[in-house]
């Protein structure tokens, strides 16, 4: 099962945005590098409470896999978008096509799907109304 848009909102947070410097040979948003570091090291519940507070939008897209985050689009994302995922701690994996975060856990790639051995579920289903 997944969920996906075809656009998310091209402003970023603002508490996200802030550190973000337009760099001079482009027009992405550079990284803090060690707070993108800090952020990989966040636990799932705590990163679903900062995607909730931050990033709502991406929260309501977030699929918790095992103990990783997901969040998965139709389309190609605006570079405001995809700093925003990246300084938050998540890669591209280009072979199942989704932003992952691993929420400190890292493990070697397999080829099967997570999903099958982990179960999921998206994170916004299971809030408290």
């Amino acid at each position: 099962m997944t969920k996906s848009v075809s656009s998310a909102s091209s402003e970023a947070p603002a508490s996200l945005s802030q550190p973000a410097i337009r760099t001079p040979q482009s027009n992405r948003p550079r990284l803090d590098f060690a707070q993108r570091q800090a952020n990989r090291q966040l636990a799932t519940r705590d990163l679903l409470a900062l995607l909730r507070s931050e990033a709502p939008k991406l929260y309501d897209l977030a699929q918790v896999v095992g103990k990783w985050v997901w969040i998965q689009f139709a389309d190609k994302q605006p570079p405001q978008v995809t700093a925003v995922l990246a300084q938050l701690g998540f890669h591209w994996n280009n072979k199942r096509q989704v932003w992952q975060h691993p929420c400190g856990v890292l493990t070697e790639a397999s080829p099967d799907d997570p999903r099958d051995k982990y179960g999921s579920f998206f994170a916004a289903d299971r809030q408290a109304a």
